[in-house]
């Protein structure tokens, strides 16, 4: 590793100051900073920025890749939730991506999943209980217990909920949250329980209320999720207790910015330039206890030059004294990776996607997704019964939604969505949060048919049947990530995704969205393999009203 001198104006988000330096680093650390009065270089060194909650499984890439990617954006660390393979894999998955991140020089602390499955009501490939919990924790490796999502255990004193937050105090870990919409005594009850962070606040009142209960304040901005606008205010309200975070970002969202884009954002805002910028340096590496420098002498040379304090164009980016990405071009090639994975061989027909009725009408529920939200609102819809079977309604933009299981026989589940507006088509994924089931959206049994058929014959990736065929993009890695390079994946998610908006689709993200059409304990109205759910009240409901609700 070389030792190095540089001339810069100099970032002290301690002291809240700027001024040129003379910075000189040796063996990886920097061994002292001196003020200077003569001519420095262009830029402005920085401690590098935090991703203070990622799944880096949505990225579609291994931790190996995704590094390579987001490094040159300035991001020099992560705080990385594995839950999304674990579902998939369980302890071995976790394993995986412990293994795979620490094969570059990049700050991954990864966290332990706390549910394993999300909830009872799904099936996942893995479970992980207290015992496997409290074991994770006891690795060095594993930072913290990963959100809380299970927080009606959490409210109602669950003996198993109860026993890996117990596991986490008693090493000495954080405990991270995930509470949508949880407000008042039942907030003040989840945070007394030790949990110390929420990335899920949809409302700057929501914000507000979790934070006056000293929590922190994960400000997230995604591919399906974006919060930025509703809750940046809270970061001049209470700049120690906010963080930027992406949560799931897909990979076409990773080629124009990370947390740099958001410091940016806040800084255009209005927010005062160190709020913004301990937001995205300080605040995750004090509360997570991560190893990453700070630009201060005797850390770590962890730090990125960027153009100015308004756009945060990131010219150089270094980690451990190495300069890992130069203007927008990352130093490290890509890796090869191993592929573990699980998924059964099952082919379907347009008959295994019916819902049958008698009569000619039937009044049905019908998910509505909220573009950039994973929140999903509740509507009726009126739909024609052929030969005792409810039709989708492309014209009403009521299309067939459905779960099928990929780890043990079972039928799919099917309900019905409206906001995808892709006609007659359909659109499938392996990525459905959290247990990682196949998710499919179309107009037409048959195309649902055809779409979940080419998923399990690659064992998972994301398809689009149109008037033009079946394509599919695999995800060979537990059919959540790629092997391939970043430029490869996010080149055939963006010409994916685009199929799927001449389609017609409206939605910014069409496959993050339908990947979260799964996720339960998000309210209100989700689907998963066993059935419809309603996330508010945590209980199965019918798809056809007046139909007892069908939960297997």
């Amino acid at each position: 590793m070389k030792d190095f001198v540089l001339r810069h104006q100099v970032v002290d988000l301690h002291a809240r100051s700027v001024q040129p330096c003379e910075v000189r680093v040796r063996a990886g650390h920097i061994e002292s900073i001196t003020p200077c009065t003569g001519p420095v270089d262009p830029g402005f060194l920085m401690p590098g920025f935090i991703d203070a909650h990622v799944h880096v499984e949505s990225s579609m890439m291994p931790p190996s890749e995704f590094a390579r990617v987001v490094v040159t954006h300035g991001t020099v660390g992560t705080v990385s939730d594995p839950h999304e393979i674990a579902n998939v894999l369980g302890e071995t998955g976790v394993e995986f991506m412990l293994r795979d991140g620490a094969r570059r020089n990049f700050h991954f602390l990864f966290g332990c999943p706390s549910c394993v499955p999300a909830t009872g009501f799904e099936t996942a490939g893995a479970t992980l209980d207290a015992k496997a919990v409290t074991r994770l924790l006891a690795d060095p490796r594993i930072g913290y217990l990963s959100e809380m999502m299970n927080w009606p255990g959490v409210l109602h004193g669950d003996a198993e909920v109860l026993a890996k937050i117990a596991a986490a105090k008693a090493v000495g870990k954080p405990v991270d949250g995930h509470a949508p919409q949880l407000m008042g005594e039942q907030a003040r009850a989840y945070a007394a329980a030790g949990i110390s962070t929420d990335h899920e606040c949809v409302t700057l009142e929501e914000a507000r209320d979790k934070a006056a209960l000293g929590m922190h304040v994960l400000i997230r901005d995604g591919s399906a999720a974006r919060n930025f606008e509703a809750l940046w205010p809270i970061l001049k309200e209470r700049p120690a207790q906010c963080m930027f975070c992406t949560d799931d970002a897909h990979p076409d969202v990773l080629k124009h910015g990370h947390i740099n884009r958001l410091t940016a954002r806040a800084v255009a805002k209005g927010v005062e330039a160190f709020d913004a910028m301990r937001a995205a340096c300080v605040n995750p590496v004090r509360h997570y206890r991560l190893p990453c420098g700070l630009l201060r002498v005797g850390d770590l040379a962890d730090m990125v030059l960027v153009d100015d304090l308004k756009d945060f164009r990131v010219r150089r980016t270094w980690i451990r004294g190495e300069c890992v990405a130069e203007d927008g071009r990352s130093h490290w090639s890509h890796l090869e990776v191993e592929s573990p994975s699980t998924f059964r061989q099952a082919r379907f027909t347009a008959a295994d996607f019916t819902i049958r009725r008698d009569g000619s009408t039937a009044s049905v529920r019908v998910i509505e997704p909220k573009d950039g939200e994973l929140v999903t609102g509740e509507s009726e819809a009126t739909l024609t019964v052929r030969q005792g079977v409810i039709e989708p309604d492309p014209a009403q933009d009521v299309l067939l939604i459905a779960v099928v299981n990929r780890y043990a026989q079972a039928p799919p589940a099917v309900a019905f969505i409206r906001g995808f507006g892709i006609g007659q088509g359909a659109i499938a994924s392996s990525v459905a949060h959290d247990c990682h089931n196949v998710v499919a959206v179309g107009g037409s049994r048959q195309a649902v048919a055809e779409v979940v058929n080419a998923v399990f014959e690659r064992s998972g990736g994301v398809a689009v049947c149109d008037a033009q065929g079946v394509e599919i993009r695999g995800l060979s890695i537990a059919g959540l990530m790629s092997t391939k390079p970043f430029e490869v994946v996010a080149d055939a998610y963006e010409t994916m995704s685009a199929r799927v908006r001449a389609m017609g689709s409206p939605l910014q993200a069409p496959f993050m969205m339908l990947s979260f059409m799964a996720l339960l304990v998000i309210p209100a109205l989700k689907l998963c393999d066993r059935g419809l759910f309603n996330g508010r009240d945590f209980r199965f409901v019918d798809v056809v009203h007046g139909t007892p609700p069908v939960g297997r």
